[in-house]
């Protein structure tokens, strides 16, 4: 079984098309839920799905499927289900999204060539709003076919300008009914570009996802006294920034600590902080903050956790600020399906292209689905390591390496 490689490659150049933006270095294309961009991508898509003549269908929040039952197959069976999402960040790349479902069709289109005996049906998804750049939630089209979210909550959601998400998807054609089941699917593999450097530092081809990272957002708030920062003596300061500043360090400290004892893929970062009343000539008197905690271990996630509360009560006993924390967001780590992830090995190994395990740092809709049915996820080298930006780039030999082990890892599924 072969994948047609200019085939894939015109696809995706094709959408990158869709919602381009003009840059210095590199593609960049901008694709929100419900813009005329998203409109265009979709709307390509659906016509290549019914190209490859398979029956497609949109559901409520407006995620595409299209299913193919071959002859060979027992149509009441459980489907094989496969893709990916095409909606991106701000001046993201053309890679990160599209790679996996195009790749899927890609898949159906090489078994169909191959005419091969696939014994269920094979479905190719495309989630809606995995990026969570307009209505604010990440992975909301499988957030709804897993019922995390239900669909009357989903329509209700609004972007910046008030627009509903059922508004934005009715206005381009694409707010179906129902939802996708996931329950349904006998199995499930997404292929995503790395993201990161393991890969193109081993000269690997493909990456087989052992967990996706759990995912912790901590919210907190340190409240000091703000005054005039010229009037004010040192001593006399309650600072909410240096407050912060001290807890933001500890928190750095304990993660690195933790990663030299036995948590070795553990992470924790400070990226949003605002300052009130942040002007240069006023002591800071309230600092909100985030703290994202992630690891393929929630033990050390719960640990890490704990080290940001222990931290803050430190700097309420030593400062006399008054601190809250609260956990917004808390998502466990997710083992990938053993039976999935030998299906990617053994065709990895069949097809002569070099394959490794690895962890996901960065959630993806297979995150959302693993619960419900067998997942797998694999990804393809990135140059560099650079994603959602411009020069993201993954070599068109490494997308159809890839798109052919995501074919092959498809047709052992089905005739498992």
């Amino acid at each position: 079984m072969q994948v047609d490689a200019e085939r894939l490659q015109c696809d995706l150049e094709t959408n990158a098309q869709f919602g381009s933006v003009a840059v210095d270095d590199g593609h960049a294309r901008t694709v929100l839920t419900g813009t005329d961009a998203d409109e265009r991508a979709r709307d390509y898509f659906v016509r290549r799905l019914r190209d490859a003549e398979m029956d497609v269908r949109i559901d409520a929040v407006g995620n595409i499927v299209g299913r193919w039952v071959p002859e060979t197959a027992d149509s009441d069976s459980k489907a094989v289900a496969t893709g990916s999402h095409l909606d991106s960040v701000p001046e993201g790349g053309i890679f990160d999204g599209p790679l996996g479902v195009y790749a899927s069709l890609e898949a159906v289109r090489a078994m169909q060539d191959a005419n091969l005996p696939v014994r269920r049906p094979i479905e190719v998804v495309c989630f809606t709003e995995e990026e969570g750049q307009r209505f604010g939630v990440g992975a909301l089209g499988s957030a709804v076919a897993t019922e995390s979210l239900s669909i009357d909550e989903a329509h209700t959601l609004t972007d910046e300008h008030g627009t509903t998400l059922e508004t934005a998807l009715d206005s381009i054609d694409f707010l179906g009914d129902g939802r996708i089941r996931p329950e349904e699917w006998d199995s499930w593999l997404e292929l995503h570009i790395e993201q990161d450097t393991r890969l193109e530092a081993e000269n690997t081809s493909i990456g087989v996802v052992t967990a996706i990272t759990g995912i912790a957002r901590c919210a907190v708030s340190i409240v000091g006294e703000a005054n005039h920062a010229g009037t004010t003596s040192m001593a006399e300061r309650t600072d909410a920034l240096a407050a912060a500043s001290t807890v933001v360090n500890e928190v750095e400290t304990a993660a690195i600590q933790l990663t030299e004892k036995d948590a070795p893929t553990a992470v924790a970062t400070v990226g949003s902080l605002n300052v009130s009343p942040n002007a240069p000539n006023v002591v800071p008197g309230r600092v909100d903050f985030t703290v994202d905690i992630r690891d393929v271990s929630h033990e050390s996630m719960l640990e890490l956790i704990d080290h940001v509360r222990a931290s803050l009560n430190r700097v309420e006993a030593e400062r006399t600020v008054e601190t809250s924390f609260s956990l917004p967001r808390h998502r466990k780590p997710r083992g990938m399906s053993e039976r999935c992830r030998r299906a990617v090995h053994e065709t990895a190994t069949e097809a002569e292209i070099s394959a490794t395990d690895l962890h996901s740092g960065a959630a993806h809709d297979t995150m959302r689905l693993e619960p419900f049915t067998d997942v797998g996820l694999l990804f393809a080298p990135s140059q560099d390591g650079i994603s959602h930006n411009p020069l993201e780039w993954t070599d068109w030999g490494d997308c159809a390496d890839s798109a052919e082990v995501l074919a092959g890892s498809l047709f052992r599924l089905s005739n498992g």
